[in-house]
């Protein structure tokens, strides 16, 4: 290799290595502020109940809601990945909330109350199906947070 295709390799490792940085830094201060926002919301929402003497189930089901974001959160933190069956379970909890906060309010039960049920019912199915597919159809590789596989022997990062 001449000496140009030495100095042009090295700048791009360099560039790589200054965009990766670059990309990691926002990645990270984008879940912690993800992270900041669901944990002031979710201790909002606490003093709400602790100043109103009373915890509804509505409201303790969005305090689930937040629970389930903070740990979708961290998981993602850990692995880089999003596993989609949080957000299954979020939808279902949401719905569900907005259904007992519907029946609650003693609402004459019309249609909506029909199309809910069936979104949980169908948001349940889906839960099955994802895991029935990650259990039949396991990833074929297992990512760290770094972006590498995990069991590499590849040292040279």
């Amino acid at each position: 290799m001449n000496r140009l295709d030495k100095h042009r390799e090295r700048m791009h490792k360099q560039a790589n290595s200054i965009g990766n940085f670059l990309v990691e830094g926002f990645h990270y201060l984008g879940l912690f502020a993800i992270g900041g926002a669901i944990a002031i919301a979710s201790v909002s929402a606490f003093f709400e109940m602790f100043a109103k003497g009373s915890a509804s189930v509505d409201d303790i089901l969005l305090l689930f809601i937040y629970l389930e974001l903070g740990a979708m959160v961290g998981i993602y933190f850990k692995t880089n990945h999003l596993p989609i069956r949080f957000l299954l379970y979020i939808a279902i909890t949401a719905l569900t909330r907005y259904l007992i906060g519907d029946v609650s309010h003693h609402k004459a039960p019309d249609i909506g109350l029909l199309y809910l049920c069936g979104g949980i019912f169908f948001l349940a199915l889906s839960v099955l199906a994802v895991r029935f597919a990650s259990y039949k159809y396991p990833s074929s590789k297992a990512i760290d947070p770094m972006g590498g596989t995990v069991g590499d022997e590849d040292t040279t990062r």
